[in-house]
This record gives structure tokens, C-alpha cells and sequence, in this order.
């Protein structure tokens, strides 16, 4: 009974070993302990065993196979001494022994790890393929810049060079560009059969008066086709077996038409009675161009000789120039009169003074066209401006100021020019061409930006004219074809500003009723 009374003592006393499982931290620090001493006798061993086998290896070597057969955590470095962390018994954490620690070593592997190479030392091949990742994966190249000139930086003018750098702004922005914003039919608004038209590039064929009468010549016939009503008539037919009609011209008052024939000879014809009033000869080869100045007809014969003829007199040649060796295809006068333009196969470009002399020089003469000029344009809002364009060999339309003898601008159409037109209402210039595109132009003038192409015609278009209220714009092809192109449709605002009167207009005929 004397055991029983000890084990009730035992129980009551709290501070005391009740018999139960030790405490944690009295587990962890036996653990600890023992651990210790363990390790301390592997290592005695250890550093014994290296010792007295110096022969077979070093100490360091006997050192780490020792630590390597421990079952201590720990990371060896190549090259570094590795010592085992060694743990405090007073705690359950583990506290890395900072003297242990090589900071050096963990430095330059982590520099090692995040160093970009450099590119000394890259193969090319590596570079190469760095350069394409990263224009995939940025859409640029390895050096250029988020934001960069796309143009090179204007120099500064010559008195203000200096050092410093001066801040350049661009004045054509993207928003500056003019868009059309009509439409422009991209196919014909009528096709007209034009059977036996001549293929010859050096002729002018088809003329469009104010009467809104067109005259095509097919062949040794002249036409009349009525665009109001649409009715065809056929005003004249010659008689030789091998003549042909070589042009056609109307008087601007559009009751007369100008006929040159193959044999040299130029008639005139009233439109109106179908009557023809007289004939004038004169050239001792065919007439490929004419062009009247009031009541002066001025007529471009093969043999390169141009007739002045007035209409009004019986003996109607009144001066002759001589200014080309070749045939003249291209003649126009100005819309002021003063001057007129000549185009020849020799490829000048002649400007004459409005005189009746015969032995009167060109004022200028233009040698820049490299082939035939017959495609010839006066602009109707400014009648010293002149456009010219060259056949295959030249391709060019060429503006000049007939002022003071300048070339302008130059344009290169990669295509036989065969005609050109103006349109005042829209600023625009018609470029009618052949070899190798057969095509339509329309340019915005001055800029000579293309704003459309009409395409249609299966060979070279030979002529062009314009109706009389600008609209329509009529092509004649190598195809036998005539297209009636609806190009420039009247603007509602010019029209809202054309139809609305001023205060003065509308006193002024109160009062003349």
C-alpha cells in the first residue's frame, strides 16, 4: 500500500515528472543533442582517416566524401570549400551560420543567370536569329527607335546654320490630302460604233461643237451624230477612190466645220444646210490638223508648213510658217488668240505670235519631247498655261508658260500620250493614251495626282473632245469604237452659286423692265 501512496504524491506534485511522454521542445533538444554528437565523432573520424591516407588523396577530398555521405542538407559549390550548417540546440528553426555563406559565389551566379551576352561575342548565327525575333515580336528592327523621322530633317538656310539644334515641323499632314468625293463611272455611258476610223496617230478625227453636234470622220465620210436627239446624218462623202478625210474642226460658234482632206485640200461646210460653202487648197500634202482663231483658220500639212486662210476673202491665204521639218499633227490656238502652239513629228514644240507675216519666226521653240508632239491643250483658266504631250518614245505631258518660254512641270505618263482635254469646273486635266494601256487619266492639276482611270478600249485612243457643257468626255480608239465617258458631273454647290443672283443683278433688271 506504501507504492500507492508515493504514485498519489507523484500526481499531486505538478512541477514534478508525472511519468507521461517528455515535452516538445525536451524531445527537440535531445534530438539536437544527440545529432551533434554524432556528427562530431563521423567527423573525427573522417579527419583521421584523411590524415593517415594522405597518399591517396587530399584532405579536402576525404573532407567531402565524408560530408557527402552525411545525410545533412546542404549545396555544393565547384571549386568552393562546402562546410555543413551547423544548428543551434536552444530552438526547433534553422539558422544558416553567416560565415559559412559565400556571397561572391552566389553574386556571379546570379549576375551569370540574368547577363545578357554581348554581342562581341554571339556567332552571327545567334544574332541573326535574335534580329528576326525581335522584329517578330516587336515589328521593328534590334535598334531603331518607337519614334523616328520617316523623312530625313530638312537643312537649316544658309544664314541660319549654328550649333544648336533647331525643332523642324512638317507641313503636309495626312489630313491636307484632297479626296474626290464625286463619283466617276468606271464604264462608258454609251458605246458608238465607229467603223473604218483610220488608225493613224497623226490624224485628228472627231470634233464636238457648241450645238452639241459631234462630226466623226470614217474613212473618205464625215458624220454628223446629234447627242441631244441621237439622229446620225452623214454630211459629206469624197469622190476620189483613195481620198480619206484626215481631220475635222468646228468654228467656236459651232454653224461651220472645217474638213481636211488626204489631196491637201481644206472645205468648209455649213452644218445646218449640210451645204459646203467653199473649198481652199494650197498644201501639196494631206492636212492632219486645223485650229481657228476667230475667223482665221490655220491648217498643219504633212510637208510641216502651217496656212493661215481667212474665210472671209476670196483670196483666203494670208502667211505660211515654216517652223517644222516634219508633218504637224498638233495645232491649237490660245483662248485669248494671241499666240498659237504647233506639234510636229519632229518632235518640236513651236509656239507662233498671232501675225500674218510669211516670213515670221517661233517665239519659242521646245526641244524636251522625245517623240512626236501631237497631244496640244491650252488651260481655260489661265490662257499663258500650255500642256504638251509626247508619243511612245516620250510618254511625258510636259506644262509650259508660254510668258517667258518655261517648262513648268513634267509628268510621266509610262504611256503614249495621244490627246489632252481641260475641265474648268473641277481643275482637272484628261489624258487620253495609247501603246501600252489604252487608257484614261484624269489628273488633278497642279499636283498631277491620277484621280481615276477609265479603262474600256482594247487599242490606242486616238482622239478625245469634250461636249459643250463639260460633262462628258467622248473617246475615239483604234478599237472602231467611240465611248462616251460621264466624268465630270456638275458640282450642286458651283451650281447653287451660279443660280443664286446678287443684290445688283436683280436692281439691274427691275430696272431695265
Amino acid at each position: 500500500m506504501s507504492h500507492l501512496g508515493e504514485d498519489v504524491g507523484r500526481l499531486l506534485c505538478l512541477d514534478g515528472n508525472t511519468g507521461g511522454p517528455a515535452m516538445r521542445w525536451q524531445r527537440k533538444a535531445t534530438e539536437v543533442t544527440s545529432c551533434n554528437n554524432s556528427m562530431n565523432v563521423s567527423m573525427n573520424k573522417s579527419l583521421n582517416r584523411s590524415h593517415n591516407a594522405s597518399a591517396i588523396g587530399s584532405p579536402m577530398r576525404a573532407l567531402n566524401q565524408s560530408l557527402g555521405g552525411s545525410k545533412t542538407p546542404g549545396k555544393k559549390t565547384p571549386g568552393k570549400k562546402s562546410k555543413t550548417p551547423t544548428r543551434t540546440p536552444s530552438g526547433d528553426r534553422f539558422i544558416a551560420n553567416r560565415s559559412t555563406t559565400d556571397f561572391e559565389v552566389g553574386n556571379f551566379k546570379m549576375l551569370n543567370d540574368l547577363k545578357i551576352e554581348d554581342e562581341d561575342v554571339l556567332s552571327p548565327s545567334k544574332l541573326e536569329y535574335r534580329r528576326v525575333m525581335n522584329e517578330n515580336l516587336n515589328g521593328h528592327a534590334m535598334n531603331s527607335k518607337i519614334l523616328s523621322f520617316k523623312q530625313a530633317v530638312p537643312s537649316a538656310p544658309e544664314g541660319f546654320q549654328n550649333n544648336l539644334k533647331v525643332l523642324y515641323s512638317s507641313t503636309k499632314t495626312p489630313g491636307s490630302t484632297h479626296k474626290t468625293t464625286r463619283h466617276i463611272p468606271q464604264v462608258p455611258e454609251r458605246i458608238l460604233d465607229a467603223p473604218d476610223i483610220m488608225d493613224d496617230y497623226y490624224l485628228n478625227l472627231i470634233d464636238w461643237s457648241n450645238g452639241n453636234l459631234l462630226a466623226v470622220a470614217l474613212a473618205n465620210n464625215v458624220y454628223i451624230w446629234n447627242a441631244t436627239t441621237g439622229d446620225i446624218q452623214q454630211l459629206l462623202q469624197l469622190e476620189g477612190p483613195d481620198d480619206y478625210v484626215s481631220c475635222v474642226s468646228y468654228i467656236p460658234e459651232g454653224a461651220y466645220l472645217a474638213v481636211g482632206t488626204s489631196s491637201g485640200t481644206v472645205q468648209l461646210w455649213d452644218i445646218e444646210q449640210s451645204k459646203k460653202l467653199r473649198t481652199m487648197s494650197g498644201h501639196a500634202a494631206r492636212v492632219g490638223s486645223l485650229s481657228w482663231n476667230s475667223y482665221i483658220l490655220s491648217s498643219g500639212s504633212r510637208t510641216g508648213n502651217i496656212h493661215h486662210h481667212d474665210v472671209r476673202s476670196a483670196d483666203h491665204h494670208v502667211a505660211t510658217l515654216s517652223g517644222h521639218s516634219q508633218e504637224v499633227c498638233g495645232l491649237r490656238w490660245s483662248p485669248d488668240g494671241r499666240v498659237l502652239a504647233s506639234g510636229a513629228n519632229d518632235n518640236l514644240l513651236n509656239i507662233w505670235a498671232a501675225s500674218t507675216s510669211t516670213d515670221s519666226s517661233p517665239l519659242y521653240s521646245f526641244t524636251q519631247h522625245q517623240a512626236a508632239v501631237k497631244a496640244l491643250a491650252w488651260c481655260p483658266w489661265q490662257p499663258s498655261l500650255l500642256a504638251s504631250g509626247g508619243g511612245t518614245a516620250d510618254r511625258h505631258i510636259r506644262f509650259w508658260n508660254v510668258n517667258n518660254g518655261t517648262c513648268i512641270n513634267s509628268v510621266d505618263t509610262k504611256s503614249q500620250v495621244c490627246s489632252l482635254l481641260w475641265n474648268k469646273e473641277y481643275k482637272e486635266l484628261v489624258s487620253g493614251h495609247g501603246y501600252a494601256q489604252n487608257q484614261i487619266v484624269i489628273w488633278k492639276y497642279p499636283t498631277m495626282h491620277r484621280v481615276t482611270e477609265l479603262l474600256g478600249h482594247t487599242a490606242r485612243i486616238l482622239h478625245m473632245c469634250m461636249s459643250p457643257d463639260g460633262s462628258t468626255v467622248i473617246s475615239a480608239a483604234a478599237d472602231e469604237t467611240l465611248r462616251l465617258w460621264k466624268c465630270f458631273a456638275n458640282d450642286p454647290h458651283q451650281k447653287k452659286k451660279s443660280a443664286k443672283p446678287k443684290m445688283g443683278s436683280l436692281t439691274r433688271v427691275q430696272n431695265i423692265r
